[in-house]
């Protein structure tokens, strides 16, 4: 029987069994999960696996920190025995067969205080202790201790640009770390501006609290680096003869500066500047010069990470942009292609309203009048639908009764099943106590999927829809079932049948109902789980927590 065994995490040595599951066996830290796994860096509702035919797929839910399948990050992919899948910290291996359940069994990684442990742990570093690299210990030589530090700073380079995708935190951090290493009392770095070239500060840090004047950088500096792709470390600049050739250095007055270009993949996309005005005497007395050129070769090792980390941000922003108007496009194109769709339908009506007022036929007046309203209500349908599906939304719970809630759904479909022949089967259970839940949510999710089964059975022989509602109070959930003896779905549709703008009904469905109806059970921290075989319709769970009003919250 296929399964998932729990390798390492804290629900190791678990076994999940996968094909006794209907439809998606979902996996998540919450307790509406079919695998349920106790890990902090899993999101709530994480991934699901599903067959489809013989095979199983796992799919991930826009979850915070992604899912691997082998090490390799995956939106969706097809599973083969002894795939190694990782969520957060939990690692499983899938068993698709016997023989794949022994080679999982002989994976193990040995828990906390087992004998089987022969290691020894002799010595723990979190990231922010990792500075106690750079303090020499006596017997350690001059030259270990600076290879230490060094190491240290490029370590800490590494996770400071690693950790975000905004540039002004980006630089913001990488001058705090330079200032921590480097005793400078300026600095700043200069991005190139994509269109004119010219350079554009984009952050600044003065080490004194009297800070925040005038930062007056050398020109000649500047070109140099610039038109060179090399650092520069000046010490009394105006002595340095390669800028003999100009006197913004003199006159700047700065006795020391280290300037390193930011140099990428593609070009140098800015410069990274720090100064020091310390007098002449003080230097003396402090034996020395500030910066060296050890400074200098880290610091260009620094500006090469940072531009890096530029070119990826920037990158990233530039493909989210483009994967955002790309949305924009598809959603516009399919509404408006299904509104193309109702204006004619309501300009239909409208011309046998015409000509039912014009020749005083009433017959011909009703049935144009009959269009436009039916027409009007697909225009209310789909401008709920979009508010819903478009606007992130806490559900307001309230005390309210199940059975009431589902019967109204039940009674907006009804003209439209008479009219198309289709039996809708509906008794109202007598014993649901009342429950907390977003009345208007939950009943707009429950219209979109029996409306849903209206459209699969419509036309089909003896067309009905099953209803039924009630709480299981062992798993701690309520449940809407709504069953429909329509064509059913292939597995392949099935799988994406809850993906927006997915739609089976041509021009006549928007893609936008199931969607919607998902993103409000899981708002209220549930979901709606579909099976179908075809030929043989299909079914759709929507479950909630089974959540009851206390004593004075009764309605």
């Amino acid at each position: 029987m296929p399964a998932l065994f729990v390798i390492q995490g804290r629900n190791h040595g678990a076994r999940y069994d996968l094909a006794a599951q209907p439809g998606a066996s979902t996996i998540g830290r919450e307790s509406g999960n079919v695998i349920q796994l106790d890990d902090n860096e899993i999101s709530r509702r994480h991934a699901e696996i599903r067959r489809v035919g013989e095979a199983f797929v796992i799919g991930d839910l826009k979850s915070s920190n992604g899912t691997f399948v082998n090490d390799r990050r995956v939106e969706r992919a097809e599973l083969a025995g002894g795939d190694r899948i990782r969520i957060g910290r939990t690692v499983m291996i899938f068993a698709a067969n016997k023989a794949d359940e022994e080679a999982a069994a002989a994976v193990d990684i040995v828990a906390a205080a087992s004998p089987a442990d022969g290691s020894r742990i002799v010595r723990t570093l979190r990231d922010d202790d990792s500075i106690s690299l750079a303090a020499p210990e006596a017997a350690q030589g001059r030259w270990l201790s600076r290879a230490r530090s060094n190491v240290q700073v490029m370590y800490r380079t590494a996770l400071a640009v690693s950790h975000t995708l905004d540039i002004d935190e980006l630089l913001g951090r990488v001058l705090e770390l330079v200032f921590e290493w480097v005793a400078a009392d300026r600095g700043c770095i200069m991005l190139r501006d994509p269109d004119s070239g010219e350079l554009r500060v984009k952050s600044r840090r003065d080490r004194s609290d009297g800070g925040g004047g005038s930062l007056v950088i050398s020109r000649t500096i500047l070109d140099y680096v610039l038109d060179n792709g090399e650092g520069v470390l000046t010490s009394d600049a105006q002595d340095d003869d390669r800028f003999a050739s100009g006197n913004s250095v003199v006159r700047t007055g700065v006795r020391e500066a280290i300037c390193v270009p930011m140099q990428g993949r593609y070009g140098t996309v800015g410069v990274i500047y720090v100064d020091t005005t310390t007098p002449l005497a003080e230097t003396i007395e402090l034996g020395g010069r500030r910066f060296s050129d050890e400074h200098l070769k880290l610091m260009i090792a620094i500006g090469h990470q940072a531009a890096l980390a530029v070119e990826d941000t920037t990158y990233y922003s530039g493909m989210v942009q483009a994967e955002r108007l790309a949305a924009v496009g598809q959603t516009v194109a399919t509404l408006s292609h299904h509104i193309k769709n109702i204006l004619q339908g309501i300009r239909g009506g409208s011309y046998l309203v015409d000509t039912g007022l014009d020749n005083d036929d009433l017959a011909m007046l009703r049935k144009g009048w009959d269009i436009v309203r039916r027409n009007q209500d697909k225009i209310s349908s789909l401008v709920m639908d979009m508010l819903s599906f478009g606007k992130e939304r806490e559900p307001d719970l309230a005390p309210a009764d199940l059975a009431t809630v589902v019967g109204e759904s039940v009674e907006t479909v009804l003209q439209r099943a008479a009219e198309a022949g289709i039996a809708i089967r509906w008794e109202p259970p007598q014993d649901l106590p009342e429950l907390m839940f977003d009345a208007e949510g939950i009943g707009r999710a429950v219209l979109n999927v029996v409306t849903n089964a209206l459209d699969a059975v419509e036309g089909r022989a003896a067309p009905e829809v099953v209803i039924t509602a009630g709480t299981d109070a062992a798993a701690g959930i309520a449940r809407v079932t709504v069953t429909d003896n329509g064509p059913g779905m292939a597995p392949e549709t099935l799988t994406s049948a809850f993906d927006p703008f997915v739609s089976t009904k041509g021009a006549r469905g928007t893609g936008l109902g199931l969607a919607v109806s998902r993103k409000i059970l899981r708002e209220h921290g549930g979901d709606v789980r579909a099976t179908s075989e075809p030929g043989h319709g299909a079914t759709f769970v929507l479950e909630f927590p089974l959540r009851q009003p206390a004593p004075g919250e009764a309605s």
